[in-house]
């Protein structure tokens, strides 16, 4: 059989426009893949268009609720990727009507279509017995994937991080402004991956070198506290601040009542401030690789990737939180 060049392959991404797809879209055209962005706005997704060539990179609508418009996508393509998720619920979009329901629609549309190079992104700590819903939920999409396409290729990241993240830029933005940083699952470890290494890894799926049927789980070279990342953005933003682990009780509470909060402002709060009872759950249970994937090769050091260190990206964005910008060489408090 003859191997297609990329330039000749079709690859849909469901979710391109988010965080973790601008880098995989870029990714894709680097490597000179026609990329069709399947997202419920193309109207925001022409910021896109210039990360390829003329013409190699378009938009079109679709949105997980709805399977004809995911069918309509999927339709011609030589590969699929669904980077669809959201971290709360909140109107229409529930965790599984978003990663249950929508990850079954996108793999009926590429079993009908006879696609077999599929990439899901699921998420670490994804686990059908955990006490958080979105765990959960991301446990019943990757049963969903595999069942109705075998070959899928499931990714489970740590929490990820780059310029437009929402983890160390929340942490540094609070920081700002409160004296104090209470937080739930302060002791908990985590292992934060750099956002390029794993849109490398879902590029390498759709170029066929990441075997299938296989569920690899993502991380970073180091594994710290929860504590330990937010006592680094403050030193690296300049601020002293108390950071104060919270009881797992207190967290709750804590949660309900900013719950609350956003209720009645109407969803306008700040998204730094928002915290639900259902995160507070996830943080309570290790966001770590396991010892069985480091085992298997079923990471991105078995992938043959070198993984990006916090420190090696992070300052190049933090520096925006300090009192004087760039410009501030003494990172006084």
């Amino acid at each position: 059989m003859a191997i297609q060049s990329p330039a000749s392959q079709l690859v849909t991404v469901f979710g391109g426009s988010g965080f973790l797809g601008r880098h995989v879209v870029r990714a894709l055209a680097k490597r000179g893949y026609r990329v069709r962005v399947a997202v419920r706005r193309p109207d925001l997704a022409g910021f896109l268009q210039p990360l390829g060539i003329v013409g190699q990179v378009t938009a079109v609508q679709a949105n997980l609720r709805y399977p004809d418009s995911v069918e309509a996508a999927v339709r011609g393509s030589d590969a699929v990727i669904n980077l669809v998720g959201i971290l709360r619920e909140g109107g229409r979009q529930s965790f599984s009507g978003v990663h249950a329901a929508g990850a079954r629609a996108v793999a009926q549309a590429c079993a009908a279509h006879g696609v077999t190079r599929l990439v899901h992104l699921s998420a670490l700590g994804a686990d059908g017995e955990s006490g958080s819903l979105y765990a959960r939920s991301k446990a019943e999409g990757e049963r969903t994937m595999l069942a109705q396409v075998p070959q899928a290729v499931v990714l489970r990241p740590s929490v990820m991080f780059g310029p437009e993240d929402s983890f160390f830029n929340r942490f540094a933005a609070l920081a700002r402004f409160l004296p104090v940083l209470p937080l739930a699952g302060a002791e908990t470890r985590l292992q934060p991956v750099f956002v390029g290494d794993v849109a490398e890894v879902v590029a390498r799926a759709v170029d066929g070198t990441v075997a299938g049927g296989k569920v690899y789980e993502l991380g970073g070279p180091e594994t710290r506290t929860l504590r330990e990342l937010v006592d680094y953005v403050c030193a690296e933003t300049g601020r002293r601040r108390l950071v104060v682990g919270l009881p797992a009780p207190l967290a709750r509470l804590q949660a309900r009542i900013l719950e609350i909060a956003d209720m009645l402002t109407l969803g306008l709060m700040p998204d730094a401030l928002v915290m639900t009872r259902d995160q507070v759950a996830l943080l309570q249970v290790a966001n770590v690789v396991s010892a069985a994937a480091a085992a298997d090769g079923r990471t991105l050091e078995g992938l043959g990737i070198a993984p990006v260190a916090v420190e090696a990206v992070t300052p190049s964005y933090l520096w925006r939180f300090r009192r004087t910008g760039q410009f501030d060489t003494a990172r006084a408090g």
